[in-house]
């Protein structure tokens, strides 16, 4: 894992992705049980299917990349070590699925931050698409064949932001009460679904022929 600078972090493997549509996460309420500000690896709980529908990408050779605001970071509630102790357990869940992220991405400035992290609206922080665009060049993946799937608004405009073929708002974590406002940002270019969690969001694009190498 990388710091790429103070409050960004990418990491991303070394697997061939080029020209391929890929999916793109965000973590908290979708992967993982949101818990508010998740920077103990011991209070990790996966969502119910999230590996299992992680792991049926990895296998069909979509790339998988997690794309997540920390701004629990930026307002001192824990740091990047925290952070990667959360990601390692994570990661040790998924591989018991049989599944993996290709990249993670992070972002930890905040217009509410302390000290250096006291960015307001950086770039690569949601709904800004710097993460997904960051991907996009690094893995050279097909960003207009590509998904993303979220539990909050910001998720589904960064996708549209970047281009993407559609956003997928899941009803887990934060995703009932966003739910209108993530549908306002359908259009002719930019598809946006609901979906009950991961599992059913993933099913759905896949067996749909949506997302598909």
């Amino acid at each position: 894992m990388t710091l790429v600078d103070y409050g960004l972090w990418c990491s991303i493997g070394s697997a061939d992705f080029a020209d391929r549509p890929a999916l793109f996460l965000d973590r908290d309420g979708v992967v993982v049980q949101d818990t508010n500000y998740l920077g103990c690896a011991d209070e990790v709980c996966m969502i119910p299917g999230a590996g299992s529908a992680i792991a049926r990408c990895n296998r069909l050779g979509i790339p998988v990349v997690l794309i997540t605001n920390q701004s629990g970071i930026g307002r001192g509630k824990y740091d990047w070590d925290g952070f990667q102790a959360v990601q390692m357990a994570i990661s040790a869940a998924l591989a018991e699925a049989g599944g993996r992220f290709d990249a993670v991405l992070a972002c930890a400035y905040h217009a509410d931050a302390i000290g250096k992290f006291r960015i307001a609206d950086h770039g690569w922080r949601k709904p800004q698409p710097g993460m997904i665009l960051e991907a996009v060049r690094q893995m050279r993946v097909d960003a207009a064949g590509s998904w993303i799937i979220g539990d909050r608004a910001s998720d589904i405009e960064a996708g549209r932001a970047a281009g993407l073929a559609g956003g997928i708002l899941v009803l887990t974590g934060n995703g009932a009460k966003d739910r209108d406002l993530a549908l306002s940002h359908v259009s002719d270019r930019y598809a946006v679904e609901t979906a009950p969690d991961l599992e059913n969001a993933v099913t759905g694009l896949i067996e749909g022929g949506r997302l598909q190498i």
